[in-house]
């Protein structure tokens, strides 16, 4: 029996939930009552969400590719062990290993709210233990319901010493145009600015984007709302387990560079991650667990 024919016995649900191969690659198929969207194994990777009815919520990139071992352009790419450069090893890959390996399924469930919920667990291998030697367990739940998107990065020291992770839910948001969408949620907040040499600025007001923004905002728990005027929505953005937010777009000569956000790609995209990067790490001690919880749903603009 193929992993495919396999992973349908056992976890396809009738009207929920059911499993495919794109591109080579093993994707799982949300289609319920309230929304569509897919995540693909490799990574556990949130590929898209559209509410019925709605414009997509989550951003791929046109020209996104899927292959083994190599980042998805788009969705909510999951960022662990640690989010961004490894402190100590310029050779270990950028975010962590976390969103290029494979995970397996744990179990799909319906939820009263004739909603679709999937749980994935990272497999480890010889080449992740090689870059993160502690014993953990790593977890994502997504549950796709009436009114929101929920995610549930889960992370379980197994060992017996603490560990200290970094993590991210690097989220791409569709918008209508860069130029027109406003976030709020930030204002007086500091963030490290890393397009100006990573010194410390403090936001006053709305983040407005007109030109490339790399920005680390610190010391926030406060949820996030892009008020997106051309689609007269806003996007609002709860979390838990999470001090750091990360607002991020490549605008037009860095987009050149990268190759795989399409030419145009940068207007239709912003990154909101829900984050413990820079001092905003967490150690977990043995036998217990962070979680690293997000919440998206979409609101009429008033």
């Amino acid at each position: 029996m193929s992993d495919i024919a396999a992973l349908n016995q056992r976890f396809a649900i009738p009207g929920h939930i059911s499993f495919k191969e794109t591109d080579g690659m093993i994707v799982a198929e949300i289609d319920n009552l309230h929304a569509k969207a897919s995540i693909c194994l490799q990574g556990a990777h949130l590929m898209h969400w559209t509410p019925h009815g709605q414009p997509a919520v989550i951003w791929m990139s046109p020209a996104a590719t899927l292959a083994p071992g190599k980042s998805i352009r788009g969705g909510a790419p999951v960022c662990w062990p640690w989010f961004g450069p490894h402190a100590t090893r310029s050779d270990l890959p950028g975010h962590g290993f976390a969103r290029t390996v494979m995970w397996e399924v744990l179990g799909t469930k319906k939820l009263e709210d004739n909603g679709t919920w999937i749980a994935l667990r990272l497999v480890p291998t010889e080449a992740t233990r090689a870059q993160w030697p502690h014993p953990s367990e790593v977890v994502l739940q997504i549950a796709v319901s009436a009114t929101s998107l929920d995610m549930d990065l889960g992370t379980l020291n197994t060992g017996t010493a603490p560990i200290t992770i970094g993590d991210a839910l690097h989220t791409y948001f569709t918008i209508s145009d860069i130029g027109e969408v406003l976030v709020h949620g930030l204002e007086g907040t500091k963030y490290l600015d890393k397009v100006d040499g990573g010194i410390t600025k403090t936001q006053s007001g709305p983040v407005l984007i007109d030109g490339e923004v790399d920005r680390v905002y610190l010391d926030t728990a406060a949820d996030c709302v892009i008020e997106d005027p051309g689609w007269q929505r806003k996007i609002r953005i709860a979390k838990r387990g999470s001090h750091s937010t990360v607002v991020w777009n490549p605008w037009i000569e860095k987009t050149k560079k990268m190759g795989d956000l399409g030419e145009h790609g940068y207007r239709k995209m912003l990154c909101v991650e829900s984050t413990n990067a820079a001092d905003d790490v967490v150690t977990i001690a043995p036998n217990k667990e962070h979680h690293l919880w997000v919440r998206y749903t979409v609101e009429a603009k008033i």
